[in-house]
C-alpha cells in the first residue's frame, strides 16, 4: 500500500511538470507583447516608427538596462531576451522586429548557441538562423546590420565549453563574411572590446561576456556611424 502511495505520489509530481513544461513559452514572446502594442498604437496616432531594432540575448537585453536613455535619444527598440539562442530570436522575430516596422534591425546573436543554451547546438546553426532572420527583414523592406558578439573566452555558466573563443572568433568571422558578401554594414564590436589575447578586455566587462557600461559607450559609438 504504501508502495502504491509512493508510486501514485510520483506519477503526480511527473504529470505536474509535464503540464508545466507544456506551458512554458519557449520563445518568449510574452516579454515585449505589451510593449509592441504600445508602439505599434503609438505609431497609429503619429509617432514615429523606430530607427531601429536591437535584437539580441543578455548582451542586449543588458545594454537597455544599464543605458536606457540611449535607446530613447535615438528612437532605438531593445528586443534582447538573456539567455536566448538565435532559434529564440529567428521564432520572435516577426513579432518583436518585422511588425514595429523599423527603418533597420541590428542583430547581435549566438554567444549563447555555443553555450549550448538551449541544449545542442553548433556556431554552424547560429550562422544559419541569424541568415534567416537576415532574410525575412530584407523581404519586409528592414535595412539589416550585423554585429560581431563579444569575444568570450569563457562561459562563467559553461565551464565544459573549453573552445569559447575560438568558436566566437569562427561565427563573427563568418558573420562578417557573408555581409560584406551581401552588402550589409557590419559592426565589429569584437574588435573594439578585446584585449591584447583576443578576448574580451576586463575594462570592458566584469566576466568576459556582458558589457559594462565603458563598453556599451564603445560599442554605442560603433552603431551609431552605421545609423547616422
Amino acid at each position: 500500500m504504501k508502495r502504491n502511495l509512493i508510486i501514485a505520489a510520483a506519477l503526480m509530481i511527473v504529470c505536474c511538470l509535464s503540464a508545466k513544461a507544456q506551458q512554458q513559452e519557449w520563445p518568449n514572446y510574452a516579454r515585449y507583447a505589451q510593449n509592441n502594442k504600445e508602439i505599434l498604437e503609438a505609431q497609429k496616432n503619429g509617432a514615429k516608427k523606430p530607427l531601429a531594432v536591437l535584437m539580441g540575448d543578455s548582451i542586449t537585453d543588458g545594454w537597455y538596462a544599464q543605458d536606457p536613455q540611449f535607446f530613447k535619444d535615438n528612437n532605438l527598440v531593445g528586443r534582447g531576451i538573456s539567455g536566448q539562442c538565435t532559434a529564440h530570436m529567428l521564432a520572435r522575430f516577426r513579432r518583436d522586429v518585422i511588425d514595429l516596422q523599423p527603418k533597420y534591425v541590428a542583430i547581435l546573436a549566438g554567444t549563447n548557441d555555443i553555450a549550448l543554451n538551449n541544449g545542442f547546438s553548433s556556431k554552424e546553426n547560429a550562422l544559419g538562423n541569424i541568415i534567416s532572420m537576415v532574410e525575412l527583414a530584407r523581404a519586409n523592406k528592414i535595412k539589416v546590420i550585423l554585429c560581431s558578439t563579444t569575444p568570450s573566452d569563457h562561459f562563467g555558466w559553461r565551464p565544459e565549453v573549453k573552445d569559447a573563443l575560438d568558436q566566437i572568433n569562427w561565427l563573427n568571422q563568418k558573420v562578417e563574411e557573408y555581409a560584406k558578401a551581401n552588402h550589409i554594414p557590419f559592426v565589429n564590436y569584437a574588435a573594439a572590446l578585446a584585449d591584447r589575447n583576443g578576448a574580451t578586455n576586463p575594462e570592458y566587462s566584469g566576466d568576459s561576456v556582458h558589457p559594462n557600461i565603458k563598453g556599451y559607450k564603445v560599442m554605442e559609438a560603433l552603431l551609431m556611424k552605421v545609423l547616422k
